[in-house]
């Protein structure tokens, strides 16, 4: 089974999507992740975001892995693990930019339809996109401020800044943001995390059968 679930920024998709992968006891993929290595690799080499010819040939000279884990993704660039340093606000100005160029998009697609299914996959066009022949699909969706609460409780910004950078981020992502027509759309702004995976576990078609 590959269960997608999609959704704008801070929605709570990887949260929800750990959540899910481990009550069914198979791997989480992260396709955000290798967005943001790609753009943190440019960032400390000096390559400009727009340019896909460049970026490609930097992120090829310097492979990317996704550790793909029910209880949380990792990437490695060689021995060195990135992971915790692709959620900060450089990486978070930038990523958009990396991932609207349709070059990097096939490097990232390529790199997620070689994993060995079963899996929960988020990102922002997973199931409209990279597996359009998903089992189950979601999209997760909340208020900008009911986000920006979420991510300044994760790091010391000001909810109102956190707030217009998610608005100026939706409108950015809105291209590959778009929920495939057959998604369940789940608000998770009037729900707790357990009450958003226990939604999406009542809906899988194995649960419902």
């Amino acid at each position: 089974m590959i269960v997608t679930i999609d959704g704008v920024a801070a929605s709570g998709k990887s949260s929800v999507a750990s959540g899910v992968a481990r009550a069914l006891g198979v791997p989480y993929v992260s396709s955000g992740l290798l967005y943001r290595a790609a753009t943190l690799l440019a960032l400390e080499a000096g390559v400009p975001l727009d340019e896909a010819p460049a970026l490609l040939t930097h992120l090829h000279a310097h492979p990317l892995r996704l550790e793909a884990l029910s209880a949380g993704n990792r990437v490695w660039c060689g021995k060195r693990e990135l992971t915790d340093d692709l959620h900060s606000s450089r990486v978070d100005g930038g990523v958009s930019r990396v991932a609207a160029l349709p070059e990097v998009r096939a490097w990232v697609d390529a790199q997620l339809r070689a994993l060995p299914a079963p899996f929960v996959a988020e990102g922002r066009d997973m199931g409209t996109h990279v597996f359009p022949q998903a089992d189950a699909k979601f999209y997760l969706t909340a208020s900008p401020r009911v986000r920006a609460e979420r991510r300044a409780r994760e790091r010391p910004e000001d909810v109102p800044a956190i707030e217009a950078a998610l608005i100026e981020r939706d409108h950015r992502d809105r291209a590959q943001s778009a929920p495939a027509p057959d998604a369940r759309l789940i608000d998770t702004g009037t729900l707790p995390l357990d009450g958003v995976i226990g939604a999406v576990l009542a809906a899988l078609p194995a649960r419902r059968a």
